[in-house]
């Protein structure tokens, strides 16, 4: 059990949503403008990193494998990650893309608190189309993430390579 991934998402997933809910109830003190577009942001993000996770199961290795050999930069960061599919899918998938969805859920239930105090059919319409915005945007970007998984894998990577250490 020395690299056991199912114990370190759930620790992973627990420091980061502590981290997030912290920061979910400082937002809540902001006015309501500052508040959507902490939840705009946080449904793109999610929608974002479910992207990469999806692309990150259907690219083809081969082509990455191609772009390291004419040394391009980033392109060993891609392999990396092509190679580490499954734990990538799941962290962007299952660690940050659903800690996104219940941040801005949480959110949202904090803003129509902060507009109105009592159930009403704004709160239903909202929560709706705030829903509505994280699954549309997530089924949009997996068919995108599908068509062009390798051209996403390989600018991930080379985002990802401008961290790296290694020259």
């Amino acid at each position: 059990m020395k690299n056991n991934w199912t114990t370190k998402v759930f620790f992973l997933t627990f420091i980061l949503a502590i981290f997030f809910s912290l920061i979910a109830n400082l937002l809540g003190k902001f006015n309501i403008i500052i508040l959507s577009i902490c939840i705009i942001l946080i449904i793109f993000i999610g929608i974002l990193f479910d992207l990469v996770g999806t692309a990150v199961l259907s690219c083809d290795i081969d082509a990455l494998h191609s772009k390291a050999s004419q040394k391009l930069k980033g392109a060993k960061m891609a392999i990396k990650l092509a190679k580490n599919a499954s734990t990538v899918s799941s962290f962007c998938n299952d660690v940050i893309g659903d800690i996104c969805g219940i941040i801005s859920g949480s959110l949202t239930t904090v803003l129509v608190v902060s507009v109105f105090t009592n159930i009403s059919l704004f709160n239903i319409i909202l929560s709706s189309i705030l829903s509505s915005l994280t699954v549309g945007g997530k089924a949009i970007g997996k068919k995108i993430a599908v068509k062009n998984s390798t051209s996403i894998i390989y600018n991930v990577g080379k985002f990802l390579s401008i961290f790296s250490n290694k020259k």
